[in-house]
């Protein structure tokens, strides 16, 4: 096995587990609760097979649904994000992501940024849309969306801050 499966099954295993120990009980203000685990929708190698990409991207948000029993919630938003992942790449580092030599480490902080909050907003969206699933609750949704999101953005950036290569 090579490293980078490794370092993929490990991340897999690991976000799970942070995010239903830890993270699930942290409920700031009753709607802002960070949502880590879509670090490994982001991290996951860009040039990877799309398919198993799109697998295990449902088998996480699945993963998560079940310690939640929250109906598969979790599974149709890791879905949707590893679904138009792609688009947002290519919308975020342009040619870069064309010719495949993206490397999330060393690219712009504006790339970076556009690329980790579009795809958390999108995922946050779907979440608390089919949580909700009335557009009665919609500016709860999207109060949700907007803080909860904004607390997993930082957590997001604090992890690749505190766990890449560059400061091992």
């Amino acid at each position: 096995m090579n490293s980078t499966l490794l370092s993929n099954i490990g991340r897999f295993v690991i976000l799970i587990f942070l995010q239903v120990l830890i993270l699930n009980n942290i409920n700031f203000a009753g709607y802002i609760n960070p949502y880590l685990y879509v670090l490994f929708i982001l991290l996951y190698p860009f040039t990877g097979n799309q398919s198993l990409f799109l697998f295990l991207a449902f088998l996480l948000g699945l993963s998560i649904d079940i310690f939640e029993d929250s109906g598969g919630i979790n599974a149709a938003a890791c879905l949707v994000a590893a679904f138009i992942r792609p688009y947002l790449l290519r919308f975020s580092f342009g040619i870069s992501y064309d010719h495949q030599n993206i490397r999330l480490s060393n690219a712009p902080i504006g790339a970076k940024l556009s690329y980790v909050a579009l795809m958390v907003l999108i995922h946050h969206f779907v979440l608390f849309s089919l949580e909700m699933f009335s557009l009665t609750h919609i500016i709860l949704i999207l109060k949700k969306t907007l803080f909860s999101s904004i607390f997993t953005i930082i957590l997001v950036f604090l992890s690749l801050t505190l766990f890449s290569k560059k400061y091992r």
